[in-house]
C-alpha cells in the first residue's frame, strides 16, 4: 500500500529534474524496491541489539552516483538481523547504508555514505515500529523533504498542497520543500530547527513569534510584569542570522548555531511562553498570556494537518490540548502578525496563526513533518 502511494511522488520529482544540468539525481526504485526497503526496516526496527533499539538510515543508491563513499568487501544481505548488528555504526546523523540491487532479484548493503543524490530514496528507522521515509535534496545539503510516515499501521502521506492557502506561514513552505532556498542558513530555517529542538526536549513548550516593527504591541497580551524579561534583549540568534552568507556554510558557524538554537528552545520548557522577534531577537520567557483587552474569546479554529486524506475542520480550541494551545489560540486571535509554536509533551506540534481568508485563527499540525 505505501509503496504504491509513494513511487509516483519520485517518479514525478526526478522527471522534473532530468532537465537541469549538471544536477546528480538519483536512479528511481522500483516498487518491489520500496516494498522490500519498507518491509525488512520495519522488522529490523523491533529487535534490539545489546538492549538498544535501532536508530538506520537506509538509502537506495548505486556505487557509481556517489563520491568516495564507504564501500564493504563483501556485500551484507539484506535482511532484518544483519541490518540491527550493523546499526551502531550509523547511528549519527548522516550516515545513511547505501542499498541497491545485487542482482536483478536481490537488494544488499553495499556500504555508507554522508551525501546523497538529489531526489534519492531514504527511508530512516526512527524508533521500533515508526519509520520516514523522505528524499535527499542535493549532494550538498543535509536537508530532506519529509514524503510519509508509518506508525504501526497507521499511513501517513505528506499532502504538498496544504500550503495553497495565500496567508499561511511560510514555515509550513519550508517544510513541505517548496522553498530550496531554505537549504541555505536562511531565516525559515532557525524556526524549523527551533521547531525541531522544541519537540526534542520533550517536556512541551510554546515560542511566540512577534513582529520586530510593531512597537511592542504583543505586550498587551501578555501579563505584566513579565517575570523573565530580558533587558537587554538577547541578540545572540539574530547577530549569527546577519553574518555573511560565506560564513554560514562553515562547520564553525553551524555548530554555533545549534548551540544557540539549542539554549532557545530549552527556555520554552519553562513554563509560560519565550517571546522572540521575526529577526531573532529573545525578549522573554516564561511569559503568561491573556486576552488582549478589548478583543473577544476565541470560539472557533480552522484545524488542518498536511496528510492526504485529512481535511481543514472547524473545532473548538479545548479540542487540541491544554492550557497551552488555549493560550497560542487566543494570542493568534489577538496578535495577528503573529505566530505562536506549541509542542506538546506527547509530540504533537501546532502553528498557530490568523487567517484573512477565513477570518479565524488557523492551528496547523505538523509534527510528521518534524522527524
Amino acid at each position: 500500500m505505501v509503496a504504491e502511494r509513494v513511487h509516483p511522488h519520485f517518479a514525478r520529482n526526478l522527471a522534473a529534474l532530468n532537465g537541469g544540468e549538471g544536477r546528480r539525481v538519483a536512479f528511481l526504485p522500483e516498487i518491489e524496491d520500496i516494498e522490500a526497503i519498507i518491509d525488512v526496516a520495519f522488522w529490523a526496527s523491533l529487535r534490539r541489539e545489546e538492549s538498544f533499539t535501532p536508530r538506520i538510515s537506509l538509502a537506495f543508491v548505486s556505487p557509481e552516483q556517489l563520491e568516495a563513499p564507504l564501500v564493504f568487501e563483501r556485500a551484507v544481505p539484506f535482511a532484518s538481523t544483519p541490518l540491527t548488528r550493523i546499526g551502531p555504526a550509523v547511528e549519527r546523523p548522516g550516515i545513511h547504508l547505501c542499498v541497491w540491487r545485487q542482482n536483478p532479484a536481490d537488494l544488499c548493503v553495499w556500504g555508507a555514505t554522508r551525501g546523497l543524490p538529489e531526489s534519492c530514496f531514504v527511508l530512516e528507522v526512527v524508533s521500533p515500529g515508526l519509520l520516514l521515509i523522505k528524499r535527499s535534496r542535493g549532494e550538498d545539503s543535509t536537508k530532506f523533504v519529509n514524503i510519509a510516515v508509518l506508525q504501526g499501521d497507521e499511513i501517513k502521506i505528506i499532502d504538498r498542497t496544504v500550503t495553497a492557502a495565500p496567508d499561511r506561514p511560510e514555515l509550513l513552505s519550508s517544510l513541505l520543500g517548496f522553498q530550496p532556498e531554505a537549504d541555505s542558513s536562511g531565516s525559515i530555517d532557525v524556526l524549523i530547527q527551533l521547531s525541531v529542538s522544541m519537540r526534542e526536549h520533550g517536556r512541551g513548550g510554546s515560542l511566540l513569534v512577534v513582529p520586530s516593527r510593531a512597537g511592542g504591541l504583543w505586550k498587551e497580551s501578555i501579563l505584566q510584569p513579565i517575570t523573565y524579561a530580558l533587558s537587554p534583549s538577547f541578540r545572540g540568534l539574530m547577530e549569527l542570522m546577519e553574518e555573511d552568507p560565506g560564513e554560514r556554510l562553515r562547520p564553525r558557524w553551524q555548530d554555533r548555531l545549534r548551540r544557540v538554537i539549542g539554549g532557545v528552545a530549552g527556555l520554552t520548557a519553562v513554563d509560560g511562553a519565550t517571546i522572540i522577534t521575526d529577526r531573532y531577537e529573545l525578549l522573554a520567557f516564561g511569559a503568561k498570556i491573556v486576552r488582549r483587552a478589548g478583543c473577544a474569546q476565541v470560539g472557533a479554529l480552522l484545524v488542518s494537518e498536511p496528510i492526504e486524506g485529512i481535511t481543514a475542520l472547524v473545532a473548538e480550541p479545548g479540542e487540541l490540548g491544554g492550557t497551552r494551545h488555549l493560550s497560542a489560540a487566543q494570542f493568534a486571535h489577538d496578535q495577528r502578525d503573529a505566530i505562536a509554536l506549541v509542542a506538546s509533551q506527547d509530540g504533537r506540534f501546532t502553528v498557530f496563526g490568523w487567517s484573512s481568508c477565513d477570518e479565524m485563527v488557523y492551528a496547523n499540525r505538523i509534527e510528521a513533518l518534524l522527524f
